[in-house]
């Protein structure tokens, strides 16, 4: 059986382990030299970077995220080991581990080292589609003659590099599909290498949770089990037609998961669905004048983002989360998409005046949606006859962004950001 030491990257007969370096750390598996479709997810990253910054927490359990009203947005392995996940409120973490060291996130060197990472990337293939700062799928077909060696070669070549160049560690899925190469890169957390075989697809899957499938959420999960299935061994005995009927275009999309197939490509330049920003407080506010402040900043970070990359938004959409968590979401449909900050924050403005009773508020988040170029926007001024003073605050905005880009982001700042 075809094996590879993912240590000094020798090629063998399969062993536990390395005939050369005596490396227990070795995979094996019939077509590992076969499989080209990859996804690559870092363990524990923003953790993991922290760590690396600051040695002293090596041993400690670290979490990331906001204050004690605050959300955890990942955590090491120590402190997943005592019960912390993502996303879980900071209360109920401080609880099930209180000697972690809580850390606000630090997005700038989180996305330097994800930059890295993707620069490492790149040499192995221009077929990248990343879906977050820390996870990614990398089509490796066609590049084994490019690179003198199989996929299996390449990606284990990348996280030793991860390792030692960047000091982080990641975890490699390799399959036939999308689908099974996700499934696979979660089998051997942390710093793993787990293969899913085209041969295996249908054995391997058969027992197992359909809880597996990527972007079944808690709604999504509740109507699975209320029609009886909880493994895939339940979905391969629904047919095709009553899939459908009952779930509708997710319904047929199960049904081709159930067997293992995934056509879908990977999509080297996916365009972006939505820009947003949001905050969670220290304590629930209700207050007029504090809300106002942080909708204007959050407005002036997504019109950031939008002018950085070109683009504008058709739909502003309006978060808020209540102190019982329970939330309000609104959503505007505007003529034109939009970019600038000024027109995001009036748009958001008037949908928190319409909910502002219904606070006290313990989260606020604003967001672009139906993104489009930002050449798309350029006659909305001229277009917004209800609003004749707006071209001017948007040229009165693209100055002010001149200014910045010249003398820094403090150069100039409006009266409302300093609530």
């Amino acid at each position: 059986m075809p094996a590879l030491c993912r240590d000094c990257l020798t090629c063998f007969d399969a062993g536990r382990r390395c005939p050369e370096c005596r490396s227990p750390r070795v995979v094996a598996h019939p077509e590992l030299f076969d499989l080209a479709i990859a996804h690559m997810d870092c363990d524990a990253f923003y953790a993991s970077v922290e760590k690396r910054d600051d040695p002293s927490l090596a041993d400690k359990p670290v979490i990331i995220g906001g204050g004690r009203r605050g959300v955890v947005s990942t955590a090491c392995y120590v402190a997943r080991i005592r019960g912390v996940r993502s996303a879980m409120p900071m209360f109920q973490a401080k609880k099930l581990c209180p000697e972690a060291v809580v850390i606000r996130p630090r997005m700038e060197a989180y996305v330097e080292a994800s930059r890295a990472i993707k620069a490492m990337m790149l040499e192995l293939t221009p077929s990248i589609e990343p879906l977050s700062l820390d996870e990614a799928f990398l089509d490796l077909r066609g590049t084994a003659r490019l690179h003198g060696a199989p996929p299996a070669v390449m990606l284990a070549r990348l996280v030793r590099r991860m390792r030692d160049e960047l000091g982080l560690t990641g975890s490699v899925g390799l399959s036939h599909n999308k689908f099974l190469a996700k499934v696979a890169s979660d089998l051997d957390k942390p710093h793993g290498f787990a293969v899913i075989g085209e041969a295996e697809t249908q054995s391997f899957l058969r027992d197992k949770p359909v809880r597996m499938i990527w972007g079944v959420g808690a709604a999504g999960q509740a109507a699975l089990d209320k029609a009886g299935i909880r493994t895939f061994a339940d979905l391969l005995r629904w047919d095709r037609r009553d899939l459908h009927a009952r779930f509708g275009t997710m319904g047929d999309r199960l049904w081709h998961l159930a067997r293992g197939q995934d056509n879908r490509q990977i999509a080297a330049h996916r365009p972006m669905k939505s820009i947003s920003n949001e905050t969670t407080f220290h304590e629930d506010t209700a207050d007029p004048s504090l809300l106002d402040g942080h909708l204007w900043r959050m407005a002036e970070k997504v019109a950031d983002r939008a002018k950085a990359k070109s683009l504008a938004g058709r739909v502003v959409t309006l978060k808020l989360k209540r102190a019982d968590h329970s939330l309000i979401s609104r959503r505007k449909s505007l003529g034109e998409p939009v970019q600038f900050a000024d027109r995001i924050y009036r748009v958001a403005r008037e949908m928190l005046d319409a909910a502002e009773s219904q606070g006290p508020f313990r989260l606020l988040g604003v967001g672009l949606s139906e993104i489009a170029p930002e050449a798309e926007q350029a006659g909305a001024a001229v277009a917004d006859l209800l609003d004749p003073d707006a071209a001017r605050r948007d040229r009165a905005e693209a100055a002010t962004d001149a200014i910045r880009a010249r003398y820094g982001p403090d150069a100039i700042l409006k009266g409302r950001s300093l609530r």
